[in-house]
């Protein structure tokens, strides 16, 4: 079975450029739009790795980080986090709260894809 990535965004040409690119690469992407709900479809059917944006309606990609770490079931997911303010406290803050990897927008599709592929086959 492929692995499993849960996107985490609310911009629609983001969503549908990484789940394409990932698609394609051989990988299952899942996408959610909803920072409020977001925990509730990660526990349900936890993903091999998730892609999270910070700026969500409803809740923050800080304040998923911040639970996802704390549930047991959860605080292994490996999580790549993207976010258009690439301010060096955004990305503190995200290292400080367990973030895998930190890319700003815009980045290319190829170095979203190749970041992935690190995490999923090592």
């Amino acid at each position: 079975m492929g692995k499993r990535v849960l996107l985490i965004e609310d911009e629609p040409n983001i969503i549908e450029a990484i789940s394409f690119i990932l698609s394609r690469d051989g990988w299952t992407v899942h996408t959610h739009e909803d920072g409020s709900t977001a925990m509730d479809k990660i526990v349900a059917m936890p993903p091999d790795m998730i892609i999270l944006d910070v700026m969500l309606p409803g809740r923050s990609g800080f304040d998923i980080l911040r639970d996802l770490r704390a549930h047991a079931q959860t605080k292994e997911i490996p999580v790549m986090m993207l976010t258009a303010r690439g301010q060096d406290k955004d990305r503190e803050l995200a290292e400080r709260l367990g973030v895998n990897h930190f890319m700003t927008k815009p980045f290319s599709n190829t170095e979203v894809r190749d970041y992935v592929r690190s995490f999923m086959e090592a």
